[in-house]
């Protein structure tokens, strides 16, 4: 017999609805632990047919680094108004905003580079390779495999999420879109630094921005 104590534990830790708890918790046995996995794995399953759903509502929203000498502004889009209002995509959102102050990404997901960015990119690599004197039969394999941590440097759904190491940011938004239940998506965002291009002394921004996370 489920509980209605337990319908409740489960739906505050995962946000989904009274009826999917219930059936979750009934397919587990009353394990709430284990409820929360199966509905972890539905709602990813949802959430990748909703991928391609349009957008079109959202927030543009900004983030000030505590001293004042990074600032991010962002848009995300959500399919509805009122999910746009929703607390856990506004926090999101910040998260996301964060995310770039801190590790700043050039793009948003990996179509987005420039061809000729990648090919010079790929150039390099072999050379590098060349260099370390490997096998020029192996290094073609070893140029894609260096290129995917080219992509993790520059693309922001491909970094590791600052908050959490074990996923990346695409996870983190893909997460997100079956907990609220409707397509997210980042449509674009500027990353400003004060006196960028200036020469001045180096820091770990990324040290400073996850001290103000906590």
């Amino acid at each position: 017999m489920i509980s209605a104590k337990q319908v409740k534990e489960l739906r505050e830790i995962t946000g989904v609805g009274m009826m999917d708890c219930k059936n979750a918790l009934v397919e587990a046995n009353g394990d709430v632990k284990k409820a929360s996995e199966i509905l972890r794995e539905k709602g990813l399953a949802k959430a990748a047919k909703k991928s391609g759903r349009i957008a079109a509502e959202g927030i543009v929203s900004s983030y000030i680094h505590g001293d004042g000498r990074i600032g991010v502004l962002i848009e995300v889009n959500i399919e509805t108004d009122f999910a746009a209002k929703n607390e856990n995509f506004q926090t999101f959102v910040r998260d996301i905003a964060m995310q770039i102050a801190a590790v700043k990404p050039k793009y948003i997901r990996k179509e987005e580079v420039p061809t000729e960015e990648i090919e010079k990119e790929k150039e390099i690599l072999r050379t590098q390779a060349l260099n370390e004197g490997k096998p020029e039969r192996i290094i073609e394999k070893m140029v894609e495999g260096r290129i995917e941590k080219f992509y993790k440097n520059i693309c922001l759904l491909e970094q590791d999420y600052i908050k959490d190491s074990d996923k990346t940011v695409f996870q983190y938004q893909t997460e997100m879109v079956a907990k609220i239940g409707e397509n997210i998506s980042i449509r674009r965002f500027t990353r400003y630094e004060m006196g960028e291009g200036l020469e001045k002394k180096e820091e770990n921004l990324a040290d400073e921005v996850a001290k103000i996370m906590g």
